[in-house]
């Protein structure tokens, strides 16, 4: 056949618009707000390395986890102890290196807000951008129940569930093959069940265990003390719905590279996604 033939198929660059202008302003200012919160969480948990479960926190009582140091000078060594586990953490964790010396902190001057050791700095920073973070959280709620987005773009159907078409995307995604032309076009089953997942549950879980932790909310709601099994439990709770948010960022950035750095970003700043479409030869 000739090359020039009307009949072949090329494919065709054209835009969709892939994110609405508050889903875009509100994923910029979380991760504004997440990357606060997480530098100046790291700060308080410094005032404290140490996890407990249940109403135990007081000098002396038994922690599952701990970041901390020991000996001194040459000697000096981080560790991080979990379950009766401990492994040694040197310039990682629980002995950092400032000016050549070593210094005892669970998390280094270069992972917290601010840098030097300042608790109640660390509190302001972190209660501040919890807030907007409520806030901008709320806004994006209200947006994507009036405006359809969880219904159009977030919920799975009912196809989309089964065993079979998820263990595709799995094996899709595990040999780094994305969606291309009309399936570009909307989330996956696996995207969806993920942000789901972390919007109706990790963030709500980590708003709640942080609120718990308050003495003022405490007063005013005694039940979520309760809920959580003890303020340490929701302090331990909140710890580990951070890690898992940040495990989660960073996938997601990677999932963003691999897929098309600029056409993520781009999306996410002008709502404008490039997919390829096949068309006739013009």
């Amino acid at each position: 056949m000739d090359a020039t033939d009307d009949n072949i198929q090329h494919p065709r660059t054209i835009f969709i618009r892939r994110h609405a202008l508050v889903t875009r302003i509100t994923h910029w200012l979380n991760v504004l707000c997440l990357s606060f919160l997480l530098m100046s969480g790291l700060q308080i948990f410094n005032a404290h390395p140490e996890l407990y479960w249940g109403q135990y926190g007081a000098d002396g009582d038994p922690a599952f986890l701990t970041i901390g140091s020991a000996g001194g000078g040459p000697d000096a060594r981080g560790f991080l102890r979990m379950a009766g586990l401990e492994v040694t953490t040197t310039g990682v964790l629980g002995i950092s290196y400032m000016d050549g010396q070593a210094v005892a902190r669970a998390f280094p001057a270069w992972a917290t807000i601010p840098s030097f050791q300042d608790l109640a700095a660390g509190r302001r920073w972190h209660f501040f951008f919890a807030w907007l973070f409520l806030i901008n959280g709320l806004v994006y709620a209200a947006s994507g129940v009036l405006g359809g987005h969880f219904r159009k773009d977030l919920a799975p159907k009912a196809s989309e569930l089964s065993p079979r078409h998820l263990w595709h995307e799995i094996v899709d995604h595990a040999r780094l093959r994305f969606p291309r032309g009309e399936e570009a076009r909307h989330y996956n089953a696996l995207q969806k069940l993920t942000y789901l997942a972390v919007i109706a549950g990790l963030l709500p879980l980590m708003i709640l265990t942080g609120l718990t932790m308050s003495p003022g909310i405490n007063a005013a709601l005694p039940w979520l003390v309760d809920l959580f099994g003890g303020r340490q439990s929701a302090r331990t709770i909140h710890f580990i719905t951070a890690l898992l948010l940040v495990l989660f960022v960073i996938v997601h950035i990677a999932m963003v590279v691999l897929s098309g750095t600029w056409n993520n970003i781009r999306s996410m700043i002008t709502g404008r996604y490039a997919i390829k479409e096949t068309g006739p030869n013009s």
